[in-house]
C-alpha cells in the first residue's frame, strides 16, 4: 500500500520551484516596477502639460513630446514584463509536468492498478495549465502592486482628503475579495474534479474503441460522456455565478471613490481651489487603481484554481513507491562462475497476495539452473503472471525470497534488474513510432544492423521487409496496424536486441491464431537458446519448447517433469491442458496442430500427438 509523505505542502511544492526560478522572476518584477513607474508618471506629466503648457508659458510641445516618450518606454516594459511572466511560467508548467510524469513512472505497478489514467493526465495537463496561468500572475501582480502602492502615496501626498474619499471602498474591496476566494475554492475543486472524470471516459473510450465498436456500445459511452459533460457544465456554473456576484464588486467599487472624486474636486475647481491639470492629475491616478484592483480579483480567482491543482498533483508526489531502488544496492555479477552460465533464478519459499490474506502463491519453490527453460502451467489464476510481476519487481514478495545469480532481486537497481530480466508480454504493446524504433526500445541507439539481426532471430525481417517504407514505417497507436502474429514477433525481436540474461515468455502466443502460432515458435525456440527461459503458456506445442515443465496448483508446485512425462503420468495436468485448450476456438483440430509443429522442428514425436489428441479432442 502506498503511502502518502506530509513533509511538503502544496504550496511548498510550489515556493521550491519558484525559488529555483527567482533570477527570472525577479527579472520579471524589476522590469514590471519600471513599467508601473512609467504608468504612475503619466498623470503628473499630464497635470503639467495642463497647467504649464495650456494654461501656463511652458511649450506646450515639450510635455507632449515627454508624454509620448514615456508612454513607449510603457509599452516597451509592457511586452517585456509579459514575455518574462510566459517565460517563467512556461518553465514552472514544464518542470513541473516532467517531474510530475517521472514519478508516475517511478510508481510501483499496484498504483497503476487502481488510479485511473484520465485522473492522471488531468493532472498532467489541465491542473498544469491552472498552475502556469496562476505563475505567470506573479510577476504581473508585483508590479500591479508597485503601482497601487505608488499611486495611494501620489494622492495622499497631493490631496489627503480626496485621497482617503477615494479610497474609502477599498476596505469592502478586501472584504469581497476574502469572501470571494472562502467561496470559489470548492466549486474550483469540484469543476476540476469533473473535468479528469471527463478525461478519464474520453481515455477509456478512446483507447478501448475495439472493445466499443465490437458490442455496439458507442451510445452507452456517448451517455457516459454527455453525463459527466453535464455535470461539469452544472458545476462551471456554479463557479461562474459566484465569480458573477463578487467580481463585479472588485471592479465597481474603486470607480465609486472615482465619482465622489470628481463631485468634490469638480467644486473644487470651480471655487479656484484647485487647478484643473491637478483634478484631472487625481482622477487619471484614481482610474489607474482601478486596473491594479481587477488585476487582484483575478490573481485570487487564478490562486484558488491553483490551490486546488498543486493539491491535486501533490497527491500523486506524495505517494511514496512501494517498490523502489534499495538505499545500498548490489550489482549483479557480469562474469558467470567458473564452468557455469549467468541467469541463476532460485524462488525460495515465495509468498504473495494481491490481498496478502489471500496468497496468490504459497510456498513456491523452484530453482532454475542457468541456460534452462521451464514452463509454468495452471489453470487461470493459479498465479503464472504472478510469477512475472515478481521476478520483475512490479510487487515484492511477502515472504520468502527470489534470486538472480546469487542477489535477492529487492537488493538491486530497479534498472539493473530489468535490463536483465526480459519480458515478451500476453498483451503486446508497441509505441507510435517506427517499427526499427519500437525493436530498439530498450536500447534506442541500437545500430541498423543489430536491429535487423534481432529482427531475423525473431523471424520478423521478411515481413518487415514488406511493408512500405520497412524498418522505417510508423506503426499506428499500439501496433494495431499489424497482424497480431506480427506484433508478438516484434516483441521478441525487442527482447532479443535488449539481450537479458532471463526472458520471460509470458503467454506469447494466447494472442496468435493457431494457425500461425508455428511461426512464433519458431522464432521462440531460437530466442531461448542457451538463455534462461521462463515459458508461461497454456498451449501444448508451446509447452513442449521447454527442457522442464512445473505444475501450478494451489500457490506452489504440484507436479515437475517433462511435458511428455507429465502428460502420460499426471491426470491434474492433462486436465489443466484441456480446460485451458477450451478457451480458444477452433478446437480439438488447432491444439492437434500446435502438437505437430514441434513435432516437426524438434524431430519427434508421434506419441506425443497420439497421446494428446484424446484428452483434448475427444469425447
Amino acid at each position: 500500500m502506498q503511502q502518502p509523505a506530509t513533509e511538503r505542502t502544496p504550496w511548498s511544492l510550489l515556493t521550491g520551484l519558484l525559488a529555483e526560478q527567482k533570477r527570472g522572476l525577479i527579472a520579471g518584477a524589476v522590469v514590471g516596477v519600471l513599467w508601473a513607474a512609467a504608468k504612475v508618471s503619466i498623470p503628473r506629466l499630464i497635470r503639467n502639460a495642463i497647467d504649464r503648457g495650456i494654461k501656463g508659458s511652458e511649450p506646450l510641445l515639450k510635455w507632449s513630446l515627454i508624454i509620448g516618450g514615456v508612454g513607449v518606454l510603457a509599452g516597451i516594459f509592457t511586452g517585456w514584463r509579459r514575455w518574462l511572466a510566459f517565460r517563467e511560467s512556461r518553465t514552472t508548467e514544464r518542470r513541473l509536468r516532467e517531474r510530475l510524469f517521472n514519478h508516475i513512472m517511478a510508481l510501483h505497478v499496484g498504483y497503476h492498478d487502481h488510479a485511473q489514467t484520465g485522473q492522471l493526465m488531468s493532472r498532467a495537463s489541465s491542473d498544469l495549465q491552472q498552475l502556469q496561468a496562476f505563475v505567470v500572475m506573479i510577476p504581473l501582480t508585483i508590479s500591479n502592486l508597485f503601482q497601487l502602492v505608488a499611486i495611494l502615496i501620489l494622492l495622499l501626498n497631493s490631496d489627503p482628503l480626496l485621497a482617503v474619499i477615494a479610497l474609502a471602498p477599498l476596505p469592502f474591496v478586501n472584504v469581497s475579495a476574502r469572501r470571494f476566494s472562502h467561496k470559489i475554492h470548492p466549486a474550483v475543486m469540484a469543476v476540476q474534479a469533473r473535468q479528469a472524470a471527463l478525461a478519464t471516459v474520453v481515455e477509456e473510450s478512446v483507447s478501448g474503441v475495439r472493445v466499443v465498436k465490437g458490442f455496439g456500445a458507442q451510445g452507452v459511452q456517448a451517455g457516459k460522456l454527455g453525463r459527466e459533460a453535464d455535470a461539469i457544465c452544472e458545476v462551471s456554473l456554479r463557479a461562474a455565478r459566484i465569480r458573477a456576484r463578487f467580481l463585479p464588486a472588485i471592479d465597481i467599487l474603486p470607480s465609486l471613490g472615482l465619482i465622489a472624486v470628481l463631485g468634490i474636486g469638480g467644486h473644487r475647481v470651480l471655487n479656484g481651489e484647485m487647478t484643473i491639470g491637478q483634478l484631472i492629475e487625481f482622477n487619471s491616478s484614481v482610474l489607474l487603481l482601478i486596473w491594479p484592483m481587477r488585476n487582484i480579483g483575478m490573481t485570487l480567482a487564478t490562486g484558488q484554481r491553483a490551490a486546488v491543482a498543486l493539491q491535486r498533483v501533490q497527491q500523486v508526489l506524495s505517494t511514496v513507491a512501494d517498490v523502489a531502488d534499495p538505499a545500498d544496492p548490489v550489482s549483479l555479477p557480469t562474469e558467470p562462475p567458473s564452468g557455469g552460465a549467468l541467469g541463476a533464478l532460485s524462488l525460495r519459499n515465495v509468498r504473495f497476495g494481491y490481498d496478502p490474506a489471500r496468497p496468490v502463491l504459497d510456498g513456491f519453490d523452484v530453482t532454475i539452473e542457468p541456460g534452462t527453460s521451464v514452463a509454468i502451467v495452471g489453470a487461470t489464476g493459479s498465479g503464472k503472471s504472478t510469477i512475472t510481476r515478481l521476478l520483475l519487481r512490479f510487487y515484492d514478495v511477502q515472504a520468502g525470497s527470489i534470486e538472480l545469480d546469487g542477489c535477492d532481486l529487492r537488493s538491486l537497481r530497479l534498472h539493473d534488474l530489468r535490463r536483465a530480466v526480459g519480458v515478451v508480454f500476453e498483451d503486446t504493446l508497441l509505441f507510435h513510432d517506427t517499427v526499427a524504433a519500437n525493436i530498439a526500445f530498450a536500447d534506442p541507439d541500437a545500430s541498423g544492423a543489430r536491429i535487423e539481426t534481432a529482427a531475423r532471430l525473431a523471424g520478423a525481417h521478411d515481413f518487415i521487409d514488406e511493408l512500405p517504407d520497412g524498418y522505417a514505417t510508423m506503426l499506428g497507436e499500439r501496433g494495431f496496424s499489424l497482424s497480431g502474429g506480427q506484433r508478438q514477433r516484434i516483441a521478441i525481436a525487442r527482447a532479443i536486441l535488449a539481450d537479458p540474461r532471463v526472458l520471460i515468455l509470458d503467454d506469447a502466443t494466447s494472442a496468435v491464431d493457431p494457425s500461425k502460432e508455428h511461426e512464433i515458435r519458431v522464432a521462440m525456440a531460437t530466442v531461448m537458446r542457451n538463455r534462461t527461459t521462463i515459458v508461461i503458456a497454456h498451449r501444448p506445442g508451446t509447452i513442449a519448447l521447454a527442457d522442464m515443465v512445473l505444475l501450478l496448483a494451489d500457490g506452489c508446485v504440484a507436479a515437475q517433469g517433462t511435458h511428455s512425462e507429465l502428460l502420460a503420468t499426471n491426470a491434474d495436468y492433462r486436465e489443466v491442458l484441456a480446460s485451458l485448450a477450451a478457451r480458444d476456438e477452433a478446437v480439438p483440430q488447432a491444439e492437434l496442430i500446435a502438437v505437430k509443429i514441434p513435432r516437426e522442428v524438434f524431430g519427434d514425436d508421434i506419441e506425443l500427438e497420439e497421446t494428446l489428441h484424446e484428452p483434448i479432442g475427444g469425447e
